[in-house]
């Protein structure tokens, strides 16, 4: 996670899920850190579509996982000075 100069911040966590064949990459964005907009796909290679779109709906209805993978991306964030 990288916060810019003005104060945006954008980062990327790439995870599993158990049971499918490819990684996954979600980018996060926020203009000021409270309100996430994210875009998700495959960390390495494309993979099966059907999967992408049912790890997308989760990310969309879990809030407690959609909060995991942002604290993954935050935990990169270099310590303010």
């Amino acid at each position: 996670m990288q916060r810019q100069e003005d104060e945006t911040y954008l980062g990327r966590t790439v995870f599993k899920v158990i049971g499918h064949k490819q990684d996954y990459e979600i980018t996060f964005f926020s203009k000021r850190g409270k309100e996430w907009d994210y875009s998700l796909h495959f960390a390495n290679e494309s993979g099966d579509e059907d999967e992408l779109l049912a790890v997308d709906a989760r990310i969309e209805e879990d809030d407690e996982w959609f909060d995991r993978l942002l604290d993954a991306a935050m935990d990169t964030l270099p310590g303010e000075e």
